[in-house]
């Protein structure tokens, strides 16, 4: 699976990357995450809550930063387990860009497999939803950038996809009910 996809974040390139290596910024922005603690120079242990289809598993994974040339680009090289319900691995490489004094590009391309029950499901509706996923991370990240305002827009990817409009809390079903939101594997460990 390869994903790749740009947004702009609405804080200048050196906030992005001291955010993007704030592990309380990321435990909050990546969905489902129970967990990131330091394991080693540059390198986190990861566990997660996920749902992809009907595979539901606690992931517990390993993420290291290699290639680090701040406050510009990294590379997140990344394996996870989730016990019967498979595995995946996999990196990201991160770029951030200025835009202007007050906003930054991001731009990244994971490349990931999985395999176990995750693999079986298909390869279709992993990668619709580590797209998913991401779009989430992303919303999430924006929050934690900016207060809980939102504001992270996102710019074509090699799919075609834009992320979602910003959601405005109610159901699509216009009930004005908040929709009911699942936990999901991040092949950051969604990276992907």
């Amino acid at each position: 699976m390869e994903l790749t996809e740009t947004y702009t974040l609405p804080v200048p390139q050196q906030r992005a990357w001291e955010a993007l290596n704030d592990t309380e910024i990321l435990r909050a922005s990546i969905p489902g995450c129970d967990s990131i603690e330091p394991d080693g120079e540059n390198a986190y242990a990861v566990a997660l809550s996920a749902a992809v289809g009907p595979v539901k598993a606690r992931f517990k994974g390993r993420m290291e930063l290699t290639h680090i040339d701040a406050p510009h680009t990294y590379t997140i090289v990344f394996e996870g387990q989730g016990g019967a319900a498979g595995f995946g691995k996999g990196q990201t490489h991160v770029t951030l860009e200025p835009e202007g004094d007050e906003a930054t590009k991001l731009t990244y391309t994971a490349t990931a497999q999985v395999g176990g029950k995750l693999a079986q499901i298909g390869s279709r509706l992993v990668d619709g939803a580590a797209r998913k996923l991401a779009g989430e991370f992303f919303k999430r990240f924006g929050e934690q950038l900016t207060g809980g305002s939102g504001g992270v827009q996102a710019e074509s990817g090699d799919s075609g996809d834009t992320a979602s409009p910003v959601d405005d809390g109610e159901a699509a079903d216009g009930s004005g009910e908040e929709p009911k939101r699942k936990k999901s594997w991040t092949a950051w460990i969604s990276k992907s």
